[in-house]
């Protein structure tokens, strides 16, 4: 959501009047700072986060409303050769091929991590990748274009939106279908708001069709 926020985080201070003050994150660490209760107005976290954290009392049931949904995908460096998204086997082959590969962390990381970990499971090459998976820091300055960018990796895989975030690399587009995960972003008032009517104002924004426009210019699918 990033680049989304920086975006539209100035119309809607125009338009409101409200000022936004934006912590951004991979998904996991959000969850996991609001359930130790650090407080804030809005939370836009994945949709299984949202449900856990309205459970443990941290986020206000009914005011949770889907904003967007995001694929995985895969780059590499710009004028590369490209990995077969074809099919799951074109893209098993691609990855045991490539020397070096990109990726959010399995765990603590961004939801692609997390994903990815059980897809080489799935597929039988959890072993040949661990010797070749390169772990961004987490946050803007981790990301696995990033890494692709510096000629660190052959391959990048995470969120398209963030892939996109990157430029002078060459997104080739989602995974396979049947390998493909998709999040749900999902935004909610924490009980801890001290603004929570502002929080609902920034939701009711996120779902504009102004909003949504740049949602989808920025990688995402609006909900």
């Amino acid at each position: 959501m990033k680049m989304v926020f920086e975006e539209l985080a100035p119309r809607f201070e125009r338009d409101t009047g409200n000022r936004l003050a934006v912590s951004l994150g991979p998904s996991l660490q959000l969850e996991k700072r609001l359930l130790e209760g650090e407080p804030a107005d809005v939370a836009i976290v994945t949709g299984p986060g949202a449900k856990e954290l309205v459970s443990h009392g941290k986020i206000v049931a009914g005011s949770v409303v889907a904003v967007a949904r995001s694929l995985i995908g895969v780059a590499v460096a710009k004028g590369a050769p490209r990995p077969d998204l074809s099919s799951v086997e074109g893209f098993k082959r691609a990855l045991l091929a490539a020397k070096s590969i990109a990726l959010s962390k399995p765990v603590g990381g961004g939801a692609s991590g997390a994903h990815m970990a059980k897809v080489f499971e799935q597929l039988g090459i959890a072993g040949a990748i661990a010797t070749k998976a390169k772990y961004g820091a987490g946050g803007a300055a981790g990301l696995a274009g990033l890494v692709v960018l510096r000629g660190e990796a052959d391959i990048g895989i995470q969120q398209m939106a963030e892939l996109m975030a990157v430029s002078g690399i060459d997104v080739v587009g989602p995974l396979p279908a049947d390998i493909q995960s998709a999040t749900m972003f999902t935004a909610g008032i924490p009980t801890s708001a001290s603004h929570p009517d502002a929080g609902r104002a920034a939701i009711d924004f996120l779902t504009t069709p102004a909003a949504k426009s740049v949602i989808k210019a920025k990688g995402l699918e609006p909900a």
